[in-house]
Order: C-alpha cells, then sequence, then structure tokens
C-alpha cells in the first residue's frame, strides 16, 4: 500500500495569481493572460485580496489589446474597490490613456473631467494632453498645457514631446514651438540623458519646413552634448534631412555620425538609403550596403533590405535587388519589402516577374496584398501582354476593399488610360471626393500617353479651379500644378513640336521657382530641342544648377537629332570629365546616333571599341544597332552585317536588322536588303515598315513585279501601312495634314498654294524623285502624288498663315521621303524663309537652299 501510494501521481496545484503576475504577464507582452490573471484575482479576493499595483499593468494590456470592454469593465473594478484615486490617481491616469489607444476620446475627457483638481498630478496631464494629440486635437493640447500649467505642476520632458508634436501642427506653430524651445531651456529639459525632447523639437522644426533651424540646434547641442552617442538623435536628423528634400546633407550627417563613433542601426540606413535614390549616387548606396553587410544584425533587418531593394530598383539595378531579397528568409520578409521589389520590377517594365512575384507573395508566403501593392501591380497587369485579365483585376481590388483607397484609384486609372478606355479613367475620377494633385496627374498623364495633348491642357486649367482641402492647394485657386505636371505636359509639347504651348509651361515654372528642380530641367531641355529650338535647350541647360545623366543625355541626343555631331560628342566628351554625372546606356546611344546623323564613322567605332574598356557600360542590342546604323549610312554594309551576326540571334537582333534594311533602300543593295527583310518577317510580321522598305528598295531597282509581291503580302497578313502626316502649330492650335486630302477647313487655299510653289520649283529646276512612289504608274501621275505629300502642304499652310519673315516648323510622324526632303531645299531659297523639318529620326534646318544635314541621312 505504501508502495502504491508512492507511485501515485502528485496533485499538480497552480498558486493563485498575485499583483506580481499580472506586471510580469504585461511586461512580457502576454497581455490576454495578464487580463485572465487580474479576472481571477478579481473573482476570489480570499485567496489574494487584489490591491491598487495589479490595475495599471492590466490597464495597459487592455490598451496594448485596443480592448475597450476590459479598460471599462477595469474602471468598474477600481470604482467598486474604491482604487480609482486612491491611494493615488495612477489608476485613473493609466485608464485615461487606455482608453484614448482604444479610441475612446469621449471616455477619456470624462474620466479626466470626475478626477478632482486636488487629485489631478502631471502625469494626469501629460496624459490628457497625450490623449488630445492622439486624435489630432492640437488647440486643445495646448489648453491643457496652459491649464497645467495654471495648476503649478512641473512640466517633464514627456510633456514637452507632447506640446512640441501639437506646435508642429498649429498654424501659430512656429512662435508657439519657439516658446516651448526657450522653456526647455530655462528648465533644462534638454540635454539630459534622455534625448526624447531634444528628438521631438529637431523633429517639430523638420515639420514646420525651419530645417536651418534644426540643424543649428543638431549641431549646438546634438552631435557635442552629452548624448551625443544617442543614435535616435542621428537618425531624427537624417530623416527629418531626407524628407525635406535635403539629400545631400543626409548623406553627409551619415558619414560625420559614423567618424564620430556612433554606430548605425537599422533605422539610420532605412532612413538614409533613400537619398542615395534621389541623388543618383549608387556608389554611396553599395557603400551603406557593404556596412550593412558586415553587420550580422543588419544583414537580415527587413526594414534595411526593403530599403536596399528600392534603392537598387530605383537605380534600375533589379538583379542587384533581388540579390538583397533572396538574401533575406522567408520568414524574415515583411509586406514593405515584397512591396518594393515588386514595384522594382514594375518601375523598369519587367512586368511579367512583377506579376509572379505577386502571385508568389500571396500563394507562397500568405501576404495580403494592400493598396502599396495594387499601386505597383495594377500598372504591369496594364503593360502586359502576358496578362489577359486586366480588367478582372479592377474587380479582385472591389473584392479586397480597396476600390475607395487614392491609390488605387490612381492606379486604375492609369490603367485604363494605358488600356486606351479614357471613359473608364474619367469615371474613377469623378468618384473621387476630392482629387489630389496625383489624381490630377493621373488622368493629365493619360491624356497625353493616349495623344490627346489639348485635353491634356484643359484640364491643367480646371484642376486650377478645382476648391479642396490639402497641401497642394491654393485655397483661391483650386489645385496647384507640381513638378510631375510640369514633367507630364513638356513630353507632350515635345511630341506634337508645339514650343508655344512648352514656352507657356516654362513661364510657370520660373514663376513658381521650378525650373531649377533638375527634372523639369531636364523636360525642358528635351521640350525646345524636340521643337526645333536647340538654342533655347542649351541656354536651359546652361542656367540649371544641378544636372543629372539624364539631363546630358538629352542634350546629347538633342545635338545628334540636329545633325551637330562635332557639338554633341564635345559636350560628351565634358559629360565624362566632368564629376556631375556618369554615362550609362543612354549616353552612348545618344553619342553613336549622333556620329550616324553627322558622318563621324571612326569616332563612332571608337567610341563602340572602348565603352565597355573605359567606362564599363556593356553593348546592348540598341548599342549594335547604333553601330548598324553608322557603317551602314556610310555604305560599309558588308561590315554592318557582320556587326548582326555577332549579335545573338532573336528579338533582340529586330533593331539592328531593320536599321540595316533602312541602309540598304538607302544605297539600293538588293541581295543585303532581301536578308534583313526576310529576318524581321520571322520576327516582327505585323510591322508595316518592313514591307514598305522592301517595297522602296525593289521600286528604285525598277523590280515592280517583286514590289507587287511584299504589298500583295501585306495584303494577306493585315498589315497596313501607317499613313503619313504632319502637323504645324500657329496660335497656339495644332494644324494636321495627310497625304492628299481635304479635310482641314483651309484645303483648297492650301492646295492652290502649293500648286504655286509646285510650278515656281520647276521653272527654278526641280525635278520630282518619283523613286519615292511604290507603284507602277506613269511619271506624271507619280508627280500628282508627290505633289500633295503631307510635309509639303504643311509647310505651305505655314507660308500662307504664319507671320512674315518667320521660321516655319512642321513635325511628321514618319521618315521624310527624298522629294520632299529635295522640295524643301527649294522652297526655302525661293521663299527666304527657314524650314525646320522634324521627322521620326531626325531634324532638318533647311535655309537658303540647303539643309542641315548635308543630305547625309
Amino acid at each position: 500500500m505504501a508502495a502504491a501510494a508512492a507511485a501515485a501521481p502528485l496533485p499538480l496545484t497552480c498558486p493563485p495569481p498575485t499583483s506580481a503576475t499580472v506586471r510580469s504577464l504585461t511586461a512580457d507582452g502576454h497581455h490576454a493572460a495578464a487580463l485572465r490573471a487580474l479576472s481571477s484575482m478579481a473573482a476570489s479576493p480570499s485567496l489574494r485580496p487584489l490591491d491598487h499595483f495589479a490595475l495599471p499593468p492590466a490597464i495597459k494590456s487592455a490598451a496594448a489589446l485596443r480592448d475597450a470592454r476590459a479598460a471599462r469593465a477595469i474602471h468598474a473594478l477600481a470604482l467598486r474597490r474604491a482604487m480609482l484615486h486612491r491611494p493615488s490617481p495612477v489608476v485613473s491616469n493609466a485608464l485615461l490613456t487606455a482608453y484614448a489607444r482604444c479610441g475612446d476620446l469621449d471616455a477619456a475627457l470624462a474620466l479626466f473631467d470626475d478626477t478632482p483638481p486636488p487629485l489631478r498630478d502631471a502625469v494626469s496631464f501629460n496624459s490628457l494632453i497625450s490623449a488630445l494629440c492622439l486624435f489630432r486635437r492640437w488647440e486643445d493640447a495646448v489648453a491643457a498645457l496652459r491649464a497645467m500649467l495654471a495648476d503649478g505642476h512641473p512640466l517633464t520632458s514627456f510633456t514637452l514631446v507632447s506640446v512640441l508634436l501639437a506646435c508642429s501642427n498649429l498654424s501659430g506653430g512656429r512662435r508657439l514651438g519657439r516658446e516651448a524651445h526657450a522653456f526647455a531651456l530655462k528648465n533644462g529639459l534638454l540635454y539630459g540623458q534622455e534625448r526624447f525632447a531634444f528628438n521631438a523639437l529637431l523633429s517639430m522644426y523638420a515639420r514646420l519646413g525651419l530645417v536651418d533651424d534644426a540643424q543649428r540646434l543638431f549641431g549646438g547641442g546634438g552631435a557635442a552634448a552629452p548624448g551625443r552617442s544617442d543614435v535616435v538623435t542621428w537618425n531624427s536628423m537624417i530623416s527629418l534631412l531626407v524628407q525635406n528634400g535635403r539629400f545631400d546633407e543626409a548623406v553627409e550627417t551619415l558619414y560625420d555620425m559614423v567618424a564620430l563613433g556612433v554606430r548605425p542601426d537599422g533605422v539610420t540606413f532605412a532612413s538614409a538609403l533613400p537619398a542615395c535614390s534621389r541623388l543618383e549616387m549608387l556608389a554611396v548606396g553599395r557603400e551603406m550596403h557593404a556596412y550593412v553587410i558586415k553587420d550580422g544584425e543588419l544583414v537580415t533587418n527587413s526594414f534595411v533590405a526593403s530599403a536596399l531593394v528600392d534603392m537598387y530598383a530605383t537605380h534600375e539595378q533589379v538583379g542587384k535587388a533581388r540579390q538583397v531579397f533572396d538574401m533575406v528568409p522567408d520568414s524574415g520578409r515583411q509586406l514593405g519589402m515584397w512591396n518594393a521589389m515588386i514595384c522594382g520590377y514594375a518601375q523598369v517594365g519587367m512586368d511579367e516577374e512583377a506579376l509572379r512575384l505577386f502571385a508568389r507573395m500571396e500563394a507562397e508566403a500568405g501576404f495580403v496584398p494592400c493598396e502599396t501593392t495594387m499601386a505597383s501591380v495594377l500598372p504591369a497587369c496594364a503593360r502586359s501582354d502576358a496578362f489577359a485579365g486586366k480588367e478582372a483585376v479592377h474587380g479582385y481590388v472591389v473584392k479586397r476593399g480597396m476600390a475607395d483607397n487614392r491609390f488605387v484609384q490612381n492606379a486604375l486609372m492609369d490603367m485604363y488610360a494605358r488600356l486606351g478606355k479614357m471613359d473608364v479613367a474619367r469615371g474613377i475620377f469623378a468618384m473621387i471626393d476630392l482629387p489630389d494633385v496625383v489624381s490630377w496627374n493621373t488622368l493629365i498623364t493619360g491624356c497625353v500617353v493616349q495623344g490627346h495633348v489639348g485635353d491634356a491642357f484643359r484640364l491643367v486649367r480646371e484642376m486650377q479651379h478645382h476648391h479642396q482641402q490639402g497641401d497642394a492647394v491654393d485655397s483661391a485657386a483650386g489645385v496647384v500644378p507640381n513638378v510631375i505636371t510640369l514633367m507630364t505636359l513638356l513630353p507632350g509639347c515635345a511630341i506634337l513640336a508645339a514650343p508655344a504651348r512648352g514656352k507657356e509651361i516654362h513661364g510657370y515654372a520660373v514663376r513658381h521657382a521650378l525650373d531649377t528642380d533638375v527634372a523639369v530641367g531636364s523636360a525642358l531641355v528635351d521640350m525646345y530641342a524636340k521643337c526645333g529650338c536647340l538654342p533655347l535647350s542649351r541656354a536651359v541647360f546652361d542656367r540649371l544648377p544641378r544636372r543629372n545623366t539624364i539631363t546630358w543625355n538629352v542634350l546629347i541626343m538633342a545635338y545628334g537629332m540636329h545633325g551637330l555631331g562635332d557639338e554633341a560628342m564635345a559636350l560628351f566628351d565634358q559629360m565624362t570629365a566632368s564629376d556631375e554625372a556618369r554615362p550609362n546606356e543612354v549616353s552612348f546611344i545618344a553619342a553613336l546616333a549622333a556620329c550616324s546623323h553627322s558622318g563621324m564613322v571612326e569616332r563612332g567605332l571608337e567610341l563602340f571599341h572602348a565603352m565597355e574598356r573605359d567606362y564599363g557600360v556593356e553593348p546592348t542590342p540598341d548599342i549594335h544597332a547604333c553601330v548598324v546604323d553608322i557603317l551602314g549610312r556610310a555604305g560599309r554594309l558588308e561590315e554592318a552585317y557582320a556587326i548582326i551576326s555577332s549579335m545573338e540571334p532573336g528579338e533582340q537582333q529586330v533593331s539592328a536588322w531593320s536599321t540595316m534594311l533602312g541602309a540598304c533602300r538607302l544605297h539600293r543593295d538588293v541581295h543585303l536588303g532581301e536578308i534583313a527583310a526576310e529576318r524581321l518577317f520571322e520576327l516582327e510580321p505585323e510591322e508595316a515598315s518592313h514591307y514598305v522598305l522592301l517595297c522602296n528598295i525593289y521600286s528604285a531597282a525598277g523590280m515592280w513585279d517583286k514590289s507587287a509581291e511584299v504589298r500583295n503580302k501585306m495584303r494577306q497578313r493585315g498589315v497596313a501601312k501607317e499613313p503619313g502626316c504632319s502637323w504645324i502649330e500657329l496660335d497656339g492650335e495644332l494644324h494636321r495634314f495627310m497625304a492628299g486630302e481635304s479635310s482641314h477647313p483651309e484645303s483648297a487655299a492650301v492646295h492652290e498654294h502649293m500648286d504655286a510653289l509646285w510650278e515656281r520649283m520647276q521653272r527654278q529646276g526641280y525635278t520630282p524623285d518619283t523613286s519615292c512612289v511604290l507603284h507602277d504608274i506613269d511619271d506624271g501621275d507619280k508627280a500628282a502624288i508627290l505633289r500633295y505629300h503631307s510635309e509639303k502642304l504643311a509647310v505651305a499652310f505655314g507660308l500662307l498663315r504664319a507671320p512674315a519673315g518667320a521660321t516655319i516648323r512642321v513635325a511628321k510622324n514618319l521618315r521624310v521621303c527624298n522629294d520632299c526632303h529635295e522640295a524643301a531645299k527649294f522652297i526655302s531659297k525661293m521663299v527666304g524663309r527657314e524650314i525646320v523639318l522634324r521627322d521620326v529620326r531626325r531634324f532638318h534646318h533647311f535655309s537658303d537652299g540647303y539643309c542641315s544635314c548635308g543630305d547625309y541621312w
């Protein structure tokens, strides 16, 4: 029996919970267990009497769980046990904070009002001020501060943190903030071991736009004060500099921090890396990455990894971004990192990769996409040919409850605009209660993308008279256009070769101090160049205080398009010699194109062979196509063919083969032209220009049967030639002309004037180049077709309607034909006017019978 008793299991007993139990559970984050322990104590007071030490930690657990019901139950318990204000107001203070965090400000205010004034202490007022700030009741928070001072309670650093937050959001916040600063200095609240108030003061000055004040404060008491090793202070300074666009200074502050021996943490790099993205400082970003890799804790930090992914993706280094992404274990990847990688793919046009990663995020990682995710995914859906169910994504958004989110609505507008469904995009826009500048910019961009530039300008006028509340709003005028608005409109002006509208935008930029922004400046340089106003383009370039790689590329490309190869190469050499920007792939495309247009064959080949060796830029398919163009224009077709043969076969050869085909048309090489055309028919069977170029080659060689066969093949495949269209801007209005058409209101007068010009040209020795006509008809009929080509009609209209002596600026959607090129030279001499003709490839400046291209085009 004794043996049996010894073998019996001992009874398991659990000691009753105590106040220490509740405090321990709350401290360890076991909030639900803490509330259960308190409930057990309250239900069995005979086992363990309830004291006032158990209530505050339990209230803290209720606040952490956002459990208002539990907070009210503890409140009732405190009232029954007479513990609400006795022996101190610690319980009522904790309840006030809990009610606020549970979203019940009325209960918090009622509790404060019910507390007898003699029982209120400094913590009571701190809790009240903090609660009012939580609900953005800034003026009430300042009023509570004044009451606190009137009652004779001392201000602490905790009080000051809330007060400074209120000052950041008040209309008179600058004066109040400086008063609070002075008070803190007088009472020694800034330079103690605790840096909460100091950091809050930095943030206040930053939010009020007083960044210089924040820097003086930091310089006077940040690095030199006893708290110089406080990483939070340094992080606050770096973060506020980045948020206010002071990217250079943010990076310098990080270097100072490390030099003074303060060890950066995850927040430091998560704050500083965006500066590298905005400044295009990839090298500095890599330095930060190297530092992170050396630190075992930082390398797995999800926030740092997300910032690195974003930094590399912004620099179009998506391969590097993906390496960082893959280095973080699945369990460590937060939604923000997935969003950064998906956004990175979408930004560089790798839409299928973005969509695959999105699907993996949901299916494998189990993350529910947020509005930020969808704002990146929707553009990828719109652009991807592989994704068929584009509009079905709209239904997915509705099911996820995101249809009313502003970011998602903007992305949906962009998607429908890209699909050509502007009516749907406008419908979504109309559903937005108070469209902000981003929403307006999205709709304006859609109009420009679809070629509705006139509608885009009308929207800009409308947005400025649309009243709404917000930061980017002038209460008297409406939504104020910003940098993005201008950058959206300027390419529209460039597409239409409409300098008058471009000058309006330039004037707006100057009046609103936006013309020195590097992005706006680059867009202005591009707009003036593409409108044929190269001196203005250069003037804008020279006045910019800072230029990036895009700015340099735009002007190099402009010089090349205008046939000024020497100037383009001089600018390229100046760029490579400066520390302002490093050449990239586009820089070499621009330089090589300039060499091609100006016949600088050896200079172009020298650059091609040096680019990887001297600049670390690998030749791409587009760069190979530029070299083919250089050789092809010069008649070195066999060398051009060898360049193409050295490339990897496939779609990447399309541009090179197309360039080769154009060179064969120029030099009438039927054999190589047929080879190039056959390759192109395999790779791009729906592209009409390939068939047209081959027809040109056959027609020029008198091979009419072959030309007819190609046209027949086009009909069988349903391939239609894009009709030629030319346009001219006069008095802010665009006038379009099609070959032989009569839809323009002044068509009869234009045709009559063209007939007169034609007769005058023939008397002065002009002979129509009938090789430009692809049909096997007699020369008289060919000449009749050539007479009314679209560019000739546009020039004739310009001569009729433009002011005397004004330059005639015409743009065309296709390459200008040989006959129109010759005719423009004759007309420029006959009428004594400069004619600027922009085709799909370059500019031609005609003056006194000569063209700037020197007939090398």
